[in-house]
């Protein structure tokens, strides 16, 4: 019988369903889903990097009622090959790389401390810290004013449902709205930075070329709103899955507390044990052989990242949380051309994170059960609630 990626208790703990395709081989048909699945991590790493296999961008169709979805894709990095990706990545890598993820070290650590601040002695991680959190930093990088703020979670949370294995003519609807109203609000800061920039990655994106090519309208706002769901979503998820692994690994936690230099293997480590992102899907661009299965021209590969990091091949004690593991090659960040551009700030976030919240909580305890997210392909949780101790 195959996995099946919607069944709740595999939703609840997927690797041990992860664990059964990859015995199963580097890559085997998943018949639910009409897929080859590819599960170990050389192969998974061979498939995110084979240039026969890519991300070929086609419209969802009816094209008129998907336009707004659409448009925010087929304009984006992420949807593209090279020329394409080279293109539009070297624009957009231009302007990212211009200082500001180092400028926001201070702000995500101010931040960080003042949200944890403002908590009680029993908190939901998520709500309260992961979330907002999540929200400045990414509109202090594109330069969303504080106003403005409240209204990204949701846009991003609408449309990052539409990439699960399985949605609703609701989430549908309530995705394409979030579309157009996100694309509409980019389009006018855009317009807004090019008369008065400032110093901030639309003002960057505004002003970027190279020689005389520069991003048109239509990629400028693609690759901001990609650049803030990708960052959003995998910052907030990482940070709540992590330390949820954290506390469900007391060992662990009082190691990182008694060496907080182990604060850089301890964010790799979350990232592999349970990763944000689990599935990245390529489509054959001809007939192509992959660890000894012909995959037929147009056919998709799913690669299992969460799979591949959990590889007895490459990590000793896969099913082991180690704040101290090293060297960790996950894949959580992806690889090759589609390596993910804010893994840098990823990392500085998570780290800069979790140091605050030690800090803060010395006798930090999970309050209730976390509640895990319905999904698989973006895995995270809606509710993690912690108790401080304090009082205790």
């Amino acid at each position: 019988m195959d996995v099946d990626f919607t069944d709740p208790e595999f939703l609840r703990d997927p690797y041990p369903g992860l664990a059964v395709l990859r015995e199963r081989g580097p890559v085997s048909r998943h018949a639910p889903t009409g897929r080859w699945v590819a599960a170990d991590h050389a192969t998974v790493g061979a498939v995110l990097r084979d240039r026969r296999l890519g991300r070929f961008w086609r419209d969802r169709e009816p094209a008129a009622v998907y336009e707004p979805f659409n448009l925010l894709h087929r304009e984006q990095m992420m949807e593209n090959e090279p020329p394409v990706h080279t293109r539009l990545r070297s624009l957009v890598a231009r302007a990212f790389t211009r200082g500001h993820v180092a400028r926001l070290g201070p702000a995500v650590a101010a931040e960080a401390t003042a949200l944890l601040a403002a908590t009680g002695p029993e908190f939901d991680l998520l709500a309260e810290v992961a979330e907002p959190l999540a929200v400045t930093v990414i509109a202090e990088l594109l330069g969303v004013p504080v106003a403005d703020r409240h209204r990204l979670r949701p846009w991003s949370a609408a449309i990052v449902r539409m990439y699960e294995v399985t949605r609703t003519p609701e989430t549908e609807a309530a995705a394409l709205t979030a579309c157009r109203e996100f694309a509409g609000y980019v389009r006018d800061l855009a317009a807004r930075r090019r008369a008065e920039p400032r110093d901030d990655l639309i003002s960057a994106l505004v002003a970027v070329r190279d020689g005389t090519d520069r991003l048109s309208a239509d990629e400028l706002v693609a690759s901001a709103i990609l650049l803030l769901n990708a960052g959003h979503e995998a910052s907030v998820n990482a940070f709540g899955g992590g330390v949820v692994a954290l506390l469900r690994h007391p060992a662990q936690l009082a190691r990182l507390r008694a060496d907080r230099g182990l604060l850089r293997t301890a964010a790799e480590e979350m990232i592999r044990y349970d990763p944000p992102l689990h599935m990245f899907v390529r489509t054959a661009a001809t007939d192509v052989v992959l660890a000894g299965v012909p995959i037929p021209a147009g056919g998709e590969v799913a690669a299992l990242l969460g799979a591949a990091n959990r590889d007895p091949a490459v990590f000793a004690d896969p099913d082991t949380f180690d704040v101290g593991r090293d060297p960790n090659p996950h894949v959580g960040f992806g690889a090759g051309l589609h390596f993910c551009l804010g893994a840098p700030l990823a990392r500085l976030e998570l780290r800069t994170a979790v140091g605050a919240l030690l800090d803060h909580a010395p006798r930090l305890a999970l309050a209730a059960e976390p509640v895990q997210r319905p999904t698989f392909v973006l895995r995270g949780y809606t509710a993690v609630r912690l108790t401080t101790g304090a009082g205790a």
